[in-house]
């Protein structure tokens, strides 16, 4: 899954309208943004392997630390916890722990059984939505319509990058999105890893954007001028 995950981080918005949209893409996608770099170090491993499923010619053998599911708690619990460190804001701690469990959760939707239970384990599991595209493109899609409805309405633009910026955004996340469902297989591993760190820039355009959005909701009611924003 891809701009399904970018859908969660648009919809966090509401239940947390002072956490920058950069730091709830960040949440949403870390197990993403951490395996690149695992795949570098030699840490984790992938195989091209074409017909692995409809979706991706990628064959998910081994990644315990990013996409088991006792992975998946640690690092939400981690961010989560270190924002709360940094913010002593419960509640935004806890969506953010929340949004950034979601990952494996809408993994476990779309891959095949590949996501371990434990780091040793040999238990793994998937409901296998990427064995159909147009299951996956429409589901996604649907997702990433109401994420980005949901922060529309939680959100009003203050400035041009705030109404232009996030429909550029848009644009370039399903952009991606396209483009990864139609292109040919990567070249090798190193070209997944450095391409997946690529993701960063959407976290940054992200946190951008949402510098010259105001919230319009405030979790307690309150007016949204009383709401002190978050510029991470």
């Amino acid at each position: 899954m891809f701009i399904g995950h970018f859908a969660a981080g648009f919809a966090a918005k509401r239940f947390a309208p002072r956490v920058s949209l950069g730091t709830l893409f960040a949440a949403v996608q870390l197990q993403d943004l951490l395996w690149p770099v695992l795949l570098l170090l030699g840490v984790e491993h992938v195989r091209i392997d074409p017909g692995n499923t409809a979706v991706t010619p990628l064959d998910f053998y081994d990644y315990p630390v990013t996409h088991s599911l006792v992975g998946a708690a640690v690092i939400a619990l981690s961010f989560g916890g270190l924002f709360w460190l940094s913010r002593r804001d419960v509640r935004s701690a806890v969506v953010l722990a929340a949004a950034s469990f979601s990952h494996w959760l809408l993994d476990f939707a779309t891959h095949r059984p590949d996501l371990p239970l434990t780091y040793g384990g040999s238990v793994k599991v998937g409901l296998g939505l990427w064995n159909s595209v147009a299951g996956t493109a429409v589901i996604e899609t649907g997702m990433f319509v109401l994420g980005l409805a949901v922060y529309l309405k939680t959100t009003a633009p203050a400035g041009w990058p705030g109404r232009y910026g996030l429909a550029a955004l848009a644009l370039l996340l399903f952009a991606a999105y396209v483009t990864n469902l139609r292109g040919p297989p990567p070249p090798g591993v190193d070209a997944i890893a450095v391409a997946g760190n690529a993701m960063w820039l959407f976290v940054l355009v992200g946190w951008w954007v949402d510098r010259s959005r105001s919230p319009l909701h405030h979790p307690d009611g309150d007016a949204p001028s009383s709401i002190s924003r978050d510029t991470q």
